[in-house]
């Protein structure tokens, strides 16, 4: 086993992503002995997908004295296409946006690498007034003052302390990839890489945006394009068909991108030519390998569990529309990190869960009622968010937009 540093608090933070390495990062950086255990075996660059790199993130990242200059693409510009192609809406409004990989890999090269553990997940954990034990999948066994759960949607940590807490489908799914810049035409580039460009066919939402190429590549020819197209599918007949495989297993939550079976993506892309802008369907037609991305909401109601902690997406996970997910994930690592001053520790846990469920609650409202009106079924009450959220004008200013939670906007 183990055992706690006399010299100094001892943190054991579970899930190496993004959360938990600004949970291990802001905690180091306030004195804590931190070690990251990370379930998956190989090195977690090269997943996901494109990212909004919001503003307070950004701050968060610069406090900590991380290199943001260069972080991701900027851009200025929204624009809406009809079904015909032509510009309907526009809408300035600065971002950068950047690739998951870029973010994490600033992240994982500030943490300590002697203790970031790749391939040792959590099997379980028991704790007393004095410390927390964490058993791991290994076998072994650390012993530390506070265990973090930031292992994301399916955190074992929570499983064990909210069992009952589980992802609820929220009606629809994306279907996303990532395309080389070198791969789009330059008439199709030239209308749509530099800008957030939406069509919107009824009950629908297709966008697109530029991201960092492979290697965090940011010179021009070397970007990519990331597009998302959400589309209603019903829970009960035709998620399970999107999820079933070419061997005919049904996945739970989501399915590996070359296990999709060749009906579904041939009905989306003959979907795209009867609902998309001509030049959204050109995109589609590049894309090779789709990956297709069930909705999902989690919201628990609890974060503080003893010396035990869940932040980020294995405390709560948004529909996408908000673009806040790395963002909520730093502003809690911060408020954790924060609280865990003095020596009571569980004292520190109740505050941290205070003051964090209120803004991740507002999040997670806020998501819904952006996401509304792709659902396949409605509430009366959110047909009638549909209303005020589905116009297009709305669409441009509201997608993954936070003003309405750092600014005190109403939801």
């Amino acid at each position: 086993m183990l055992r706690q540093r006399r010299a100094q608090p001892r943190a054991i933070v579970i899930g190496g992503s993004m959360s938990g390495l600004l949970a291990g990062i802001m905690l180091e950086r306030r004195g804590w002995a931190v070690d990251i255990f990370e379930r998956v075996g190989s090195e977690l660059a090269g997943r996901g997908a494109g990212i909004v790199a919001q503003a307070e993130l950004i701050a968060r990242m610069s406090a900590l004295g991380l290199n943001t200059r260069d972080l991701g693409v900027a851009m200025t510009t929204r624009k809406i296409l009809d079904r015909a192609g032509r510009v309907t809406v526009t809408l300035e409004c600065p971002q950068v946006l950047t690739a998951w990989e870029r973010v994490y890999r600033v992240l994982r090269d500030a943490f300590p690498a002697k203790h970031y553990h790749r391939g040792r997940g959590l099997a379980s954990f028991e704790q007393s007034g004095k410390g927390v034990v964490a058993h791991l999948s290994d076998g072994g066994t650390v012993e530390a003052d506070v265990l973090v759960g930031a292992d994301g949607l399916r955190s074992t940590v929570r499983q064990q302390c909210l069992p009952d807490v589980v992802p609820l489908y929220a009606g629809y799914v994306a279907w996303r990839a990532l395309l080389p810049e070198s791969a789009i035409p330059p008439a199709i580039h030239r209308e749509l890489f530099m800008v957030m460009a939406f069509c919107l066919p009824p009950g629908e939402q297709c966008l697109g945006y530029p991201v960092t190429g492979p290697e965090n590549e940011l010179r021009e020819g070397q970007r990519r394009y990331n597009v998302v197209w959400y589309r209603p599918a019903d829970e009960a007949e035709e998620l399970p068909q999107l999820l079933t495989d070419t061997t005919g297993v049904t996945h739970s939550i989501s399915i590996p991108p070359p296990l999709i079976r060749p009906e579904p993506i041939a009905g989306m892309r003959a979907a795209a030519e009867r609902l998309l802008a001509p030049q959204f369907r050109d995109i589609v037609r590049l894309i090779a390998e789709p990956i297709l991305q069930p909705i999902y909401d989690l919201e628990c109601p609890r974060l503080a569990f003893g010396r035990v902690a869940i932040i980020g997406d294995a405390a709560f996970v948004a529909r996408p529309h908000v673009a806040a997910g790395v963002s909520k994930a730093a502003d809690d690592a911060a408020e954790l990190a924060a609280v865990l001053e003095g020596d009571d520790v569980e004292a520190a846990l109740r505050r941290f869960e205070a003051e964090r469920l209120p803004d991740n609650i507002k999040i997670i409202e806020r998501a819904r009622h952006l996401g509304a009106y792709l659902q396949a079924t409605q509430t009366a009450e959110e047909r009638a968010r549909s209303a005020r959220h589905s116009i297009p004008e709305a669409v441009l200013a509201e997608t993954a937009v936070l003003d309405f939670l750092y600014r005190g906007n109403a939801a």
